[in-house]
């Protein structure tokens, strides 16, 4: 009876202090804030290991170092929406990302999500499609808080359940529960108008690019747009895969895409002098690695 106390007060002190224990044997729940998502020179991939237990899971194994918690995955072709937040005039940024989701669905890269099969054998397809654009000048002022995210986008009257919508932020913006400190971007999901609608922020690189941004000279000539590109990558890989924060992760909470932060794989040097790893129609790109569900799971560019 004295042990059974001593777990519940041990429980309640997890959960006061900001524990999400998941459903399946303790597994940490995701934030869609992510681990290891802050800019750190060499920080490998997979630093948090495979799973400390077995998730029966049919279709699934669990040595790949990442399992399967029942949610949803986005089956169907996912639709970007960008709000384009403060100013973005003449920023060529306005270009660059565009490009960046006309391009990446069907890609050899994207396809890695394919690796992420529910037990009802359903899997995200390779399809990705820039459904709408809008831009936001300053609703909200430069001090944005997660509620304020979550305004912004209920403001375009959201209905696409099979869509993202990005709030991009320009540079002057801050997102006080931790751009730059603790985050370059993030995504979630909320019931907006009874529909499960799937949103994220992007925070500009360009507010501190030690903190988001792998290089300082980036293959587009634009620093912000560049290291938004894989801060986008990165957050429509995990909005794939676990949309709802209750799918794909691993025991420490760890997303697909936040196992391979900041690993790039094999680079090239474009004509300006910066690095990329892949060409997205006809742009080069430094996109990271995304997590590969399979053959015991590892950080790789392509499927």
């Amino acid at each position: 009876m004295q042990i059974s106390k001593r777990l519940l007060v041990f429980g309640l002190l997890l959960l006061a202090g900001g524990i999400a224990l998941g459903q399946n044997g303790g597994d940490l729940m995701p934030t869609g804030k992510g681990i290891g998502t802050m800019y750190r020179p060499g920080q490998p991939g997979d630093v948090f290991g495979p799973p400390r237990r077995a998730i029966p899971s049919g279709h699934n194994d669990e040595r790949n170092g990442i399992s399967y918690h029942f949610g949803p995955v986005m089956q169907a072709g996912k639709n970007v929406y960008y709000i384009w937040y403060g100013n973005w005039a003449q920023n060529t940024a306005t270009t660059i990302l565009p490009d960046l989701i006309t391009s990446i669905g069907g890609s050899p890269y994207f396809n890695i999500n394919t690796t992420y099969v529910t037990d009802a054998n359903l899997f995200p397809n390779n399809v990705v499609t820039l459904s709408g654009q809008a831009f936001d000048n300053y609703s909200h002022g430069t001090s944005l808080s997660d509620a304020s995210i979550l305004q912004i986008v209920t403001a375009q009257a959201p209905t696409d359940e099979n869509g993202v919508y990005f709030v991009l932020t320009s540079a002057d913006v801050n997102e006080t529960s931790g751009f730059c400190t603790a985050y370059c971007g993030w995504h979630n999901h909320a019931s907006v108008g009874g529909k499960d609608i799937k949103y994220g922020f992007i925070g500009n690189p360009a507010r501190c690019p030690t903190a988001c941004a792998a290089q300082t000279t980036s293959p587009n000539g634009n620093l912000g747009a560049d290291g938004m590109a894989s801060i986008i990558a990165h957050e429509l890989e995990e909005a794939t895969t676990d949309p709802d924060l209750n799918a794909w992760y691993d025991n420490r909470g760890a997303e697909n895409a936040d196992k391979c932060a900041w690993t790039f794989g094999r680079t090239y040097t474009t004509a300006n002098g910066a690095l990329a790893n892949m060409k997205l129609g006809n742009r080069d790109f430094l996109i990271q690695q995304n997590w590969v569900n399979i053959n015991g799971g590892f950080c790789a560019l392509s499927h």
